[in-house]
């Protein structure tokens, strides 16, 4: 089967039927990304404007991912412990200050970054499977099955996403697990939503028609055609959803709703220092470090769609 016949089945944005979702997929061709190539010495600007950020965001990703691996062996001080004077700012001993209890607010950042990172590839990954799967269902079944999932996360849309998150998390009480499940309960339906329209974009294909007449079972031909042409639109909001998931995991720390204390959570940070602003650096050192993984985040979920579109890789040619 070609390439040229399987990326007839790709949905486009007009497709699909959720604002969020369509602004997710849509194509952005300033990144101007092209598989196993450099951009060209005479490539316009802004795609060679492009490919910087891109290469920024994966440094800084790698940076944060470094910090986060080696913490132990990084920070200076134990991220718990009282090192300094309360509110001390930034100063040689400690590079970003102290907190109201006197610990060191660089090591309690860097530690954060064990817990912001995994757990925000926790809650896409789970609300990947578990949308992506309903979306599935839901596309190529039809019928009544379509409609009852359909209408499930329309219930869900209904909500404010932060608002239903924190009465989730509120039920359960406040812990990392339970922070996670509920950003998984708010976060399955958009998966669904965008996979479901691949799907019914892929059942209406000419190629899948073929290959049907051919004697190709349904079952078979959900395994061969639909899954893996359906794989790049959900690949590609998991990359946008990154940098919301430590957004809103961020959020739900700030309100009490995330790990309990005294675990260095970067919300939590936040929330600390909010109370006075005259200790600058309590709050806005933890908000820059969301504020450039969510970035990062972002740039490369737009890198990630370009790659995948064919539309972009060919107007780049």
């Amino acid at each position: 089967m070609s390439g040229d016949m399987v990326t007839e089945g790709l949905p486009g944005p007009d497709r699909i039927d959720d604002p969020k979702a369509a602004s997710a997929l849509a194509p952005r061709r300033w990144l101007g990304l092209r598989r196993g190539r450099p951009v060209e010495p005479g490539a316009p600007a802004g795609r060679r404007h492009a490919g910087g950020l891109t290469i920024a965001a994966i440094a800084i990703l790698v940076l944060w991912v470094v910090l986060a691996i080696g913490a132990p062996a990084i920070a200076p001080y134990d991220p718990l412990a009282q090192t300094g004077p309360y509110f001390s700012p930034p100063s040689g001993a400690h590079w970003f200050g102290t907190d109201q209890l006197g610990r060191d607010i660089l090591s309690r950042i860097i530690f954060g970054a064990r817990l912001s990172l995994p757990l925000a590839v926790v809650i896409v990954a789970l609300a990947l499977a578990i949308g992506g799967g309903l979306g599935l269902l839901a596309g190529y079944i039809g019928r009544g099955v379509d409609e009852v999932l359909m209408r499930l996360t329309d219930l869900v849309f209904a909500f404010p996403q932060i608002i239903l998150a924190m009465a989730v998390s509120a039920a359960f009480g406040p812990s990392a697990r339970n922070a996670v499940l509920a950003l998984v309960v708010v976060s399955w339906p958009i998966y669904a939503r965008v996979v479901r329209s691949a799907v019914l974009s892929i059942r209406s294909s000419d190629f899948l028609h073929a290959s049907r007449m051919l004697g190709v079972g349904p079952w078979q031909a959900l395994r061969r055609d639909v899954v893996p042409n359906s794989v790049g639109p959900s690949v590609v909001l998991a990359s946008l959803e990154l940098g919301n998931a430590v957004l809103l995991l961020a959020s739900l720390s700030f309100l009490g709703l995330g790990p309990r204390p005294p675990a260095p959570e970067w919300g939590a940070m936040i929330a600390a220092g909010s109370t006075d602003l005259s200790k600058w650096w309590v709050s806005i050192l933890p908000g820059i470090a969301i504020l450039s993984v969510v970035l990062a985040f972002n740039l490369l979920g737009d890198a990630v769609r370009d790659w995948l579109d064919p539309r972009t890789r060919q107007a780049g040619r």
